[in-house]
């Protein structure tokens, strides 16, 4: 069901020239793509329905990552792609969270931030995994908590074992109840993200000194009941953006009205009111800089692993073969008969479609139904 307000319709409210000037060249080209998905200002098609006839114009998607209605075909193609990497072992998904002392520098420098954050959570997990050792992770950047204002954690999700060189597998100590103890996990995150960040930026003596007095919040889930749950649980994370349209419930005149998860309050429901200025500044803090990789594959689930040494990992541990299908490809339907497919006959720009084909779709929408 489509929502009755959008991210869309408070850019194109909001949108002014004069207001723009907070912003960088990107995050305004990223607002500006997200104001005009679906719009008559990126163009359409129309599609033909091979069986009834029937026809549908279609204006294009932005396809921005950061767009709320772009997301869904994506992350349905990254989670069917992922069901055949998966290994017959335990899952964990473990949460890594910056404190609030690195939100001023995650505004102004996001992308060294952000790539210290992948980086520091994988050398903590891999000094975890011992030397010689293989572990893998699967890490999902989220900047976002669910008021928009900065949160940057990364979700991992990260199989209970390891390996060698010579794919002999071991299980961690725990046998699959719990991945590692998680306040050694969080002391080890912070000291390597403070020396990682040290390498890269002088950091001021008073914020070093907060850094190691505020206690780092790493959070670990029990192990996933199996292969096929980590797929769906992996699909709640995936291609998430800062906010769906479904929670914003009204746009006024200067406000946006959306809802809210409270999890100092057991995951309470509430609604929260801000200007749109305000709404349109913390969303742009979620846009992330030009080319950043928020999906990152580690260890024994990384590129060069699966097209060589993960196969023969899978032949070792998969008691059942796991699903190995291809993603499949995306056919359109016809909404009117339900069994024809529709292909596109005509493309136009921003003038609109041609008025031959406009006119054939009013008298169709118009004629009685048989």
């Amino acid at each position: 069901m489509r929502p009755a307000c959008e991210v869309a319709g408070v850019l194109d409210q909001w949108w002014s020239e004069d207001r723009l000037s907070g912003f960088n060249t990107w995050q305004i080209r990223t607002l500006r793509a997200i104001k005009d998905c679906r719009t008559l200002t990126l163009g359409g098609h129309i599609d033909h329905c091979s069986s009834c006839g029937h026809l549908r114009i279609s204006y294009n998607s932005c396809r921005n990552r950061h767009c709320p209605k772009c997301q869904g075909h994506k992350r349905i193609h990254w989670i069917v792609s992922r069901e055949s990497e998966l290994l017959d072992v335990p899952y964990f998904h473990v949460v890594f969270t910056l404190p609030d002392a690195l939100h001023t520098l995650a505004m102004f420098q996001p992308g060294l931030i952000y790539a210290t954050l992948f980086k520091a959570a994988w050398q903590t997990v891999q000094a975890f995994a011992g030397k010689h050792r293989k572990a893998a992770m699967i890490s999902i950047l989220h900047t976002w908590g669910q008021n928009l204002n900065l949160h940057p954690h990364i979700h991992c999700i990260i199989p209970g074992g390891t390996t060698d060189h010579h794919l002999r597998w071991q299980y961690t100590r725990s046998k699959g109840k719990f991945l590692y103890p998680i306040k050694a996990l969080s002391k080890v995150f912070r000291a390597k993200y403070v020396a990682l960040l040290r390498q890269k930026i002088q950091l001021d003596t008073t914020l070093s000194e907060n850094l190691f007095l505020t206690p780092w919040v790493v959070y670990a889930k029990r192990p996933f009941g199996s292969p096929a749950s980590v797929i769906e649980y992996l699909g709640r994370y995936t291609h998430k953006v800062a906010i769906t349209n479904h929670r914003i419930l009204a746009i006024g005149e200067g406000t946006v009205t959306f809802s809210y998860k409270d999890y100092k309050q057991g995951a309470t429901v509430k609604t929260m009111t801000l200007t749109q200025d305000e709404f349109v500044r913390r969303f742009a803090l979620h846009i992330l800089p030009k080319g950043f990789v928020r999906i990152r594959h580690y260890g024994f689930l990384s590129s060069s692993w699966k097209k060589t040494k993960l196969p023969n990992l899978q032949s070792k541990l998969n008691k059942n073969p796991l699903n190995k299908s291809p993603p499949a490809t995306k056919i359109h339907r016809c909404p009117l008969c339900k069994t024809g497919v529709l292909k596109t006959i005509c493309t136009f720009d921003r003038r609109g479609p041609p008025y031959r084909y406009t006119k054939a779709n009013d008298q169709q929408t118009t004629a009685p139904a048989t």
